[in-house]
């Protein structure tokens, strides 16, 4: 077995960890007295650290020049959507039995759900197009463009955590640092590219070429 296939099976048994954790403790009466805002809370935790941390593994792969990393993105992703999906639908079943009118008063009155909704229809067409076959349907290029949406899906979550939480903002905080500075990586390479390409070629150091 190679080492990427290895790293790829503990990577998936560890994002099954805390869905194991909520199970055990549903099944030894350890959710407390509010045993649906506490898998809520745990499973938005989830699905915002998963975002980040999908987000990290290309500054990674280049800081560290560990490429195998971009093999196990895309299952992290995946684990980022699955939490999420079961953020929403412990929303929409547990909390309000799937009341429409309920989940549009709620809407009305607590913005940070709709922010919060917004950032999971985000993950969906990332998502459902994570796929080798979906890369070549789309081109590399059409591909990475519709994948930039991972950067609002982070800022909306960030900010759906804070509108929610109010008063102990550490923990939102903490996850809104580390969102800026993955973002704050991506426009500094994204400087870097753009002046490395518009300075002529005449006015770059010369290269010495191996013959």
């Amino acid at each position: 077995m190679n080492r990427l296939r290895l790293t790829k099976i503990f990577i998936f048994l560890g994002c099954l960890v805390p869905l194991g954790r909520l199970g055990w403790k549903a099944l030894h009466d350890g959710l407390g007295a509010n045993p649906i805002e506490v898998i809520t809370h745990s499973t938005g935790d989830w699905t915002l650290i998963l975002v980040l941390v999908t987000l990290s593994i290309t500054p990674l792969r280049r800081i560290t020049r560990q490429y195998w990393l971009i093999g196990v993105r895309r299952m992290i992703g995946l684990f980022a959507f699955f939490y999420g999906v079961l953020h929403f639908t412990t929303y929409i079943w547990l909390d309000k039995f799937f009341g429409l009118h309920e989940m549009i008063k709620d809407i009305a009155k607590r913005p940070f759900i709709t922010v919060g909704f917004s950032a999971f229809v985000l993950l969906i067409p990332l998502a459902l197009t994570s796929t080798a076959g979906w890369v070549r349907r789309l081109g590399g290029k059409n591909w990475q463009r519709l994948h930039r949406l991972i950067y609002l899906t982070g800022i909306l979550g960030v900010i759906h955590y804070i509108w929610l939480v109010k008063a102990d903002l550490r923990k939102p905080l903490e996850y809104a640092f580390a969102l800026s500075l993955l973002l704050l990586y991506r426009v500094v390479m994204w400087v870097a590219g753009v002046h490395k390409n518009s300075v002529p070629a005449q006015a770059r150091p010369a290269e010495v070429t191996e013959t």
